[in-house]
């Protein structure tokens, strides 16, 4: 019998530590199969809540957040280039732009209450990392959900007003106030976390922990 484990992945649409992280284990959840009934909630987090419109190149922007030099970031992109083509995702080389991202978090709000949440969240990862349209983009964000059968209209309407913009902020606080600082954060069960870009193995390991623990708590040793 499949056991039913509830699972808050909170991460940013413009990480790339997070596709690694979703990707893994998404794959670790395949490998367990019928051991567990997983539901994956995305809660948002704004690596740059302050990102003017037009964004910002990459290189600059990394030098002026972390100081790491032109050579220490092609170093990390190759990196995670690696990592992704491992996972069967493609990080496409070139120059690049970050941008504010809260749109799109409103956009994944409405997306978990038609249940396409994980396939948006998909696609905006491939959107930005593999084809690097602007996720901040309202047309960039309707056809990716259109791409996914969400409702086009809905999603421009959304999109023009400022709807599920409290939700998102209520959460983007709750999940700092819970002590999240990096991303991506993995909650299991609202206890155990798992924080980073973490191989397939180490999520395997850490969700049997998880099924372990709880089936101790529904059947105690007498």
């Amino acid at each position: 019998m499949s056991t039913p484990l509830k699972i808050d992945f909170i991460s940013d649409v413009s990480c790339p530590w997070c596709v690694i992280g979703l990707r893994a284990l998404d794959q670790a959840l395949e490998y367990l199969g019928d051991d567990v009934d997983a539901q994956i909630h995305f809660q948002p987090f704004e690596l740059n809540p302050n990102m003017p419109p037009e964004g910002q190149d990459l290189n600059e922007h990394i030098f002026q957040k972390y100081g790491s030099t032109p050579e220490q970031s092609r170093a990390n992109r190759e990196q995670i280039r690696e990592r992704g083509a491992e996972l069967g995702f493609v990080f496409k080389e070139g120059d690049r732009r970050i941008y504010n991202t809260f749109d799109a978090h409103r956009l994944l709000h409405w997306a978990e209450l038609e249940g396409k949440q994980h396939a948006l969240k998909d696609a905006l990862f491939a959107a930005y990392f593999s084809q690097h349209a602007d996720p901040s983009s309202h047309r960039v964000l309707a056809d990716t959900a259109q791409k996914v059968g969400l409702d086009r209209t809905r999603a421009e309407a959304i999109l023009a007003s400022d709807e599920y913009a409290n939700e998102v902020r209520e959460l983007e606080q709750l999940w700092v106030q819970r002590g999240v600082s990096s991303v991506p954060t993995i909650v299991f069960n609202d206890q155990y976390a798992v924080s980073g870009g973490q191989p397939v193995d180490v999520f395997v390991g850490a969700i049997r922990q998880v099924l372990d623990e709880q089936a101790k708590l529904v059947h105690p040793a007498r």
